[in-house]
This record gives structure tokens, C-alpha cells and sequence, in this order.
């Protein structure tokens, strides 16, 4: 379509393909609402004008609906939905997202360069436009062993691939404070690009901070509290405001949102499972939190649209405007905000939460038997400890932040750990290289009792984590996730209660995301029901992240005991 086609449709001379008619339409420049028909050829909005004075091919009949732009995911890990691409847009399409800005630092982590061009391939040919950002801790930090190592010299040719868009979040922040080579050197390659760099910093504050934004790094989702979130928006990052499944940060942010800074300020949801997205939404999840928490209805879309798309330089994405990607969504209730049909590129793709769409199957021969667990026994699950008072990782409810705990412990004859009032164990084993590595700690209030609960996914460079009050049975579930190639299990008093397979680097389903979902559902209730593990905890969210050594303040890698604040290993004897 030439220059001449696009005027002709946008004056009215020529018939457009589709026009939706009688819309109430969502102007996020302007934060207004305007009753208009809208004009779409091929794939672009090419009139927005006075109700009847454009013609289709096809006409819609909206009677008054409101229309928006698709919503934009700022920050995903598509791996987290523990689904493939196809299956993930799947999952979310019919809740609204039309675009995604994805950081595959998950697969990366075991897999490398591989594990990113899977990404790549199989997000390609979907009605969901994947953007990725390229993993920048590849691993997260030099405290833990992951599958892979990326150097910036390895990241440097994937940044002219299609679909790439900028740097992933740097997660060592102490490294860009010191200006470590490595770490600069990835800064640079984007920067010299204009690439943007999205950011990692929780609880980073002062000249600290200032260090890591002169790094070039614009964004941050890791804000937990209204303070964080000012200090960064008065050093001109922006914010992407995440509510994922374990992590739900959009109860304590809204209130520090103002007409002044909602601009900068954009929807995320990081890690979200597939259970969550199917019952609860995805980014219009985000919007129907913020306005029933009081953020204005039209300030709460502006953020899951054309503020993501502005934050990420997406030109013609995010508005209902002349020139822009037909990519649109209809809905009833502004406060509600229930999306019942969803257009990408002018094609209707969903419905009443139905996709309308059909994904091929993947390629998976190069993602899989990725977990090698080097010999084992019962007695590597035994913690020695020098005295009665350990350190402890403490587990606060939907937070990904573990102060560092000191208790008292009780040990048998021979010093090891036997228990501790609402402690249990937790082990980080190497599963990428067979190296038989394992590090032992502690956590409370992971409510746990009575077996073990284990996975691969453990971020983010996933090895095998495993918590239990029982060595059998912590034993058990290693060998239990060696045999079906990584995933997800229980076992209590030695029998195996449930498995999840996630055989795709040992983070993802080959199934549908409504199988994954159903199954995930009947193993997080048996953790529930059978172990104790109470609710504002994620059975496995949770323990994922006790291995991601960025996170303050005490984390566990396969390495030892790290406490974050100091950035070192510590004993975990007092």
C-alpha cells in the first residue's frame, strides 16, 4: 500500500477492508474518550471520523463499545508461563495483550544462544508481536553455575535479529556500581545501538542508584514501595509496575501514581503462571487492580498501552491514531474492564476469551534432556552445623525480598540440623554440567511440612531446588525431576504424589497452556493440602526465586549461602 492508497482510504475515496462503527474510543494522548467510527486497511488505522462517514468491505457494529489499543506486557518472561510461544499467546491474547516486550534470560540461563533463537523461531507467525530483549546475566551473577555463559562479544550478532529490541535487565547491579568490564561491555554494545536497557535494582538507593542509571539503564520493575518508584522517576527511569503470581506490587505503587507522573509509569507482569492468567487475566488483570485500588480508568490504560510502547520506542504501537498497527481490543465497562473481542492488525483474533487462532508445534529437538544431576545419595542432604543459632532466609507473603535471619536450631549428636521452629531445609543442586555440586540452607515461614517439594526452575540460572523436612524424601524428588527431564514435583514419606514434566530446558511444557494450567492447579493444591504450605506463599514461585542471588537479602546457590546485601557468601552457622 503506497502513499497515495493511504490517503485515498483516510479521505474517504476508497472503501477501507474493515470498519469498526459506533465506538467509544479510548484517546490515550489526549486522555479523552471519543465517540467515532475507526477505518482499518490492511493492518493499519487509516480513519478515525465522524460515525457513517467511512465505508468497509466490512462493517463491525460495536454499538458503543469502547475500543483501546492492545495492551503491551512491558516485562515478561514468556518461560515463567512455563508454556512455549504459541501456547502463550494462547493464554494470553484473549485477555488483551497484543505485544509483549519478553527478556528469555530463563532459557538462556540453560541453553545460551540456543535457548534465545527458540525463542526467536517459535514467536515468529503468531498475532502476537514478541519483541525480545537480549538476556544481560547470562548467568545473573559469577555466585552460581548456570548452562551457560554470555559474553557481550556472544550477544553482539543477535542484536541485528528481527524481533530483538534492546538489553534485558541487568541484575548485578554491584557489578555496574564497580564497573566491571563485563558488564560494561553488554551496556555498551546496546548503547552504541540505541537500544534501550531495562534495569534490575531493588532496594538500590543514593549514589548507588545514580551509579546504575549513568550505566545507560532507563527502566525498572523491581520497585516494591512508593519511595523506590520516586527516587527512580526524579532520575528519569521509567517504572513498569509488576503484578505477577508471586510478586504483586501494584497495591503498594498505585498510591505514589499522579497526573503528573502516570506517564512514565507503565504495566508489567514478569512471572506469571498459566492458572493466573486463565482465572485472572494478564495485563487487564494490572488495569482492573489499579482502578479498583482509584487510578482513573483512562490513566490506567494509557500505562498498559502507549506508555509501554514510548518506554521501548515502539513506533505505531499503543494508540488508537492515523498510521498506527490496527492492534485493538473492545470492552464494555471502563471500570470492569472485561476485554471481549481483540483485533491484530485489523483481524479479529479473539472473543469472549476464546483465541481464534491456531499455533504451529514447535521445534523442540534442540531444548531438550537439558538436566544432568551428578550422583547423589540420602547423606548429601545432611546440613552439618557449627553451633545452635544458623542464618536464615526468611520468607515474606507475595514478596520476593528474604531478610536475613539469625535462629535458634537444634541439632542431633552428630551436628546436624534436625529442626527449627517453622525451618526446613532447602538444597541448590548443579543440574546443567553433572558436577554433583549442592548447598544446603535454611528458610521459615515456608510453611512446610511433612515431605519434600522440588523443581528446576530456580532462578535464574536454574538448577535443581528442593525444600523438605525429610532426606528421603528431598532425595527422592531430585531423582524424580532427573527421570522425566526437569519440571515440577511432591513427594511425601518416599512415594511420589505429583509431577509436572517440563521437559522444553526443563522450564517448559510441550503441552497446551489449559493442560499445564490444570495440572499446575492439582500440584500447588496437593503443596497446599498435603505439605501446609500456606496461601500467599507459591509453592513453587516462591522457591524459585530463593536461588536468585540479585534479590535481597539471603539467597542459596549452588555455591553456598549468599547474603546480597554484602555480596558475598556467608556460613550459615552463627
Amino acid at each position: 500500500m503506497d502513499t497515495s492508497e493511504k490517503i485515498a482510504i483516510a479521505a474517504g475515496r476508497k472503501q477501507a477492508d474493515l470498519v469498526l462503527k459506533n465506538c467509544r474510543i479510548i484517546d490515550v494522548f489526549s486522555h479523552t474518550i471519543l465517540e467515532a467510527d475507526i477505518a482499518i486497511h490492511e493492518g493499519l488505522i487509516l480513519g478515525i471520523g465522524v460515525i457513517g462517514v467511512y465505508k468497509g468491505e466490512r462493517e463491525i457494529e460495536l454499538q458503543g463499545k469502547y475500543v483501546a489499543p492492545g495492551l503491551i506486557d512491558s516485562h515478561v518472561h514468556i518461560e515463567s508461563s512455563l508454556c512455549v510461544p504459541g501456547e502463550f499467546a494462547h493464554l494470553v491474547i484473549p485477555r488483551g495483550t497484543t505485544t509483549v516486550v519478553a527478556d528469555p534470560h530463563e532459557i538462556a540461563n540453560v541453553l545460551g544462544e540456543r535457548g534465545i533463537r527458540f525463542i526467536l523461531n517459535s514467536s515468529q507467525g503468531l498475532p502476537l508481536t514478541v519483541w525480545l530483549m537480549l538476556p544481560s546475566c547470562v548467568p545473573a551473577t559469577s555466585f552460581e553455575h548456570s548452562g551457560a555463559v554470555l559474553s557481550a562479544k556472544d550477544l553482539e550478532p543477535l542484536t541485528s535479529c528481527p524481533g530483538v529490541l534492546g538489553l534485558g535487565e541487568v541484575m548485578d547491579f554491584n557489578a555496574v556500581i564497580r564497573g566491571d568490564k563485563g558488564v560494561l561491555d553488554k551496556l555498551e554494545v546496546a548503547m552504541s545501538r540505541g537500544m534501550p536497557i531495562d534495569g534490575h535494582s531493588p532496594l538500590l538507593r543514593g549514589q548507588g542508584l545514580n551509579a546504575y542509571v549513568a550505566g545507560g539503564i532507563s527502566t525498572d520493575h523491581e520497585c516494591s514501595i512508593p519511595e523506590e518508584m520516586e527516587e527512580r522517576l526524579r532520575l528519569g527511569m521509567r517504572i513498569l509496575i509488576r503484578e505477577g503470581s508471586s510478586a504483586r506490587d501494584i497495591k503498594s505503587l498505585i498510591p505514589a501514581i499522579t497526573p503528573e507522573n502516570s506517564r512514565r509509569c507503565a504495566f508489567c507482569t514478569d512471572d506469571k503462571q498459566p492458572a493466573d492468567i486463565l482465572n485472572e487475566g494478564h495485563i487487564d488483570f494490572n488495569i482492573r487492580k489499579a482502578v479498583n485500588l482509584g487510578l482513573d480508568p483512562v490513566t490506567a490504560i494509557q500505562m498498559a498501552t502507549i506508555n509501554a510502547a514510548e518506554t521501548f520506542g515502539l513506533k505505531g504501537t499503543g494508540a488508537i491514531a492515523i498510521g498506527y498497527q490496527a492492534d485493538l481490543i473492545t470492552f464494555e465497562d471502563l471500570k470492569d474492564f472485561r476485554v471481549q473481542s481483540v483485533f491484530k492488525g485489523g483481524e479479529l483474533v479473539a472473543e469472549n476469551g476464546k483465541p481464534l487462532f491456531e499455533v504451529p508445534s514447535p521445534d523442540l529437538s534442540n531444548v531438550t534432556d537439558t538436566v544432568r544431576i551428578g550422583p547423589l545419595t540420602r547423606d548429601n542432604f545432611q546440613l552439618p552445623l557449627k553451633s545452635t543459632k544458623a542464618h536464615v532466609i526468611s520468607l515474606k507473603k507475595e514478596s520476593l525480598i528474604t531478610p536475613k535471619m539469625v535462629r535458634e536450631v537444634e541439632v542431633d549428636s552428630k551436628g546436624f540440623f534436625t529442626r527449627g521452629q517453622g525451618i526446613v531445609k532447602i538444597a541448590v543442586v548443579e543440574r546443567h554440567n553433572g558436577s554433583g555440586r549442592i548447598s544446603l540452607g535454611l528458610v521459615e515461614n515456608y510453611g512446610l511440612s511433612g515431605g519434600a517439594i522440588a523443581t528446576t526452575i530456580a532462578h535464574d540460572s536454574h538448577n535443581l531446588i528442593i525444600a523438605g523436612d525429610c532426606d528421603e524424601d528431598m532425595f527422592r524428588a531430585a531423582e524424580e525431576l532427573t527421570r522425566v527431564g526437569g519440571g515440577l514435583t511432591i513427594c511425601i514419606k518416599g512415594e511420589i504424589l505429583a509431577t509436572l514434566p517440563l521437559p522444553v530446558a526443563g522450564l517448559m511444557s510441550d503441552r497446551s497452556g489449559k493442560e499445564v494450567a490444570l495440572e499446575m492447579g492439582k500440584i500447588n493444591r496437593i503443596a497446599r493440602e498435603k505439605l501446609g504450605i500456606p496461601e500467599g506463599i507459591e509453592p513453587f514461585i516462591t522457591l524459585s526465586f530463593l536461588a536468585l542471588p540479585v534479590i535481597p537479602e539471603l539467597k542459596l546457590t549452588d555455591m553456598g549461602l549468599f547474603d546480597v546485601v554484602q555480596s558475598k557468601f556467608i556460613d550459615i552457622s552463627v
